[in-house]
């Protein structure tokens, strides 16, 4: 639960602020980083062509750069993969978040699906991987298992869905994964986050870092409207 005064801060301090579009231009990615700095954002995430220019505006500010591995459909080959988080480490990437093939998983191709995930975890030379599980697809035993592999192949973090058409961040979710993980990897939650209320919720069931796109529009509500009241509610439903 977020309850002093440094509030804001410490909410904009768990936000990965997203950057994902087919058509991003120079100038809505000044916007976009310059939103990271105003709000010290945990971390810009934007397109890989955009990662270095990314790094260099963020150098020294405390706030990360961080990118995605085969986001939205998790279909490129494994070398693929592989070679496209090196590229990424190479422009400086301190993060790096991925779509393992689901359909491996889905297939009883566990090997397959270990290695997709363990070839980008070499890749990133260390920094964290976050893993996207996309729950709303999986049965519960297929969780479990998507989440043992991942950690066996070295995931940093464990992330709920990818958003879109697969679905919205819940509670549960994060706390189900949660449950699964052990406590050296993290959760992140992302998907259809665009409120204070969603953020404040996540991070009350176990969420150590939120992903969206509204991270802005967040950050000013919760300005407006963080306090007792607010605080209270979270701690009730809890």
């Amino acid at each position: 639960m977020i309850e002093n005064s440094h509030d804001v801060k410490s909410v904009a301090g768990r936000i990965q602020h997203t950057l994902i579009s087919n058509a991003v231009t120079r100038a809505a990615w000044e916007k976009h980083v310059e939103a990271c700095l105003g709000h010290r954002f945990h971390a810009a995430m934007v397109p890989a062509m955009w990662v270095k220019l990314t790094v260099e505006a963020l150098r020294g500010t405390g706030v990360r750069t961080a990118s995605w591995v085969d986001l939205p459909l998790g279909s490129a080959t494994s070398a693929g993969k592989a070679h496209e988080a090196g590229e990424l480490v190479r422009a400086g990437a301190d993060e790096i978040d991925l779509m393992p093939n689901v359909g491996f998983l889905l297939s009883g191709m566990e090997k397959e699906y270990l290695e997709d995930i363990r070839g980008v975890v070499t890749a990133a030379e260390g920094r964290p991987v976050k893993v996207i599980t996309e729950m709303p697809l999986l049965s519960a035993g297929q969780l479990e298992r998507a989440v043992t592999l991942a950690v066996q192949a070295g995931a940093s973090y464990l992330k709920n869905l990818s958003g879109g058409a697969v679905g919205t961040a819940t509670v549960e979710q994060v706390k189900r994964l949660r449950e699964l993980t052990p406590a050296h990897v993290k959760v992140k939650a992302s998907g259809g986050i665009r409120t204070a209320r969603q953020v404040l919720q996540l991070l009350a069931a176990g969420a150590a870092l939120v992903g969206t796109s509204h991270g802005v529009a967040i950050v000013s509500e919760v300005k407006g409207t963080l306090g007792a009241p607010i605080a209270e509610s979270v701690a009730k439903e809890y």
